[in-house]
């Protein structure tokens, strides 16, 4: 399984952006998608999970400001930003737990999208 993420940029404070990851290869099951962000110098933290039945779950940092969303036919999850702050800045990561094509449950993880919000 690859992950390919996308729709990072520089934006204002108060603004928004939505972030895409495409999966493609097999996927057999699919446990939890989601996205996570790390910013310069800290660790890499959950921003949003979306569980295999649709259940979603967020930081407390960006409850009710970003949603995620999926759509499984076209493999595809999305992350709309809104109100973004400053303390957003981060390299975006989506996430895949899901069993690929041997079936085998593990932590796929696509490449990487900046996010700066700067004025």
């Amino acid at each position: 399984v690859q992950l390919q993420a996308s729709g990072g940029g520089l934006v204002q404070p108060g603004g928004s952006l939505r972030l895409s990851c495409v999966a493609s290869g097999t996927i057999r099951s699919i446990y939890y998608m989601g996205w996570y962000r790390q910013a310069p110098g800290k660790q890499r933290k959950l921003v949003a999970t979306i569980s295999g039945p649709g259940t979603t779950n967020y930081a407390a940092s960006v409850l009710g400001r970003f949603t995620i969303s999926r759509d499984n036919a076209r493999n595809t999850m999305w992350l709309q930003m809104n109100s973004l702050k400053a303390e957003d800045t981060a390299v975006y990561y989506c996430n895949y737990d899901a069993a690929g094509i041997d079936f085998k449950r593990r932590n796929y993880w696509g490449q990487g999208t900046l996010v700066t919000v700067s004025s």
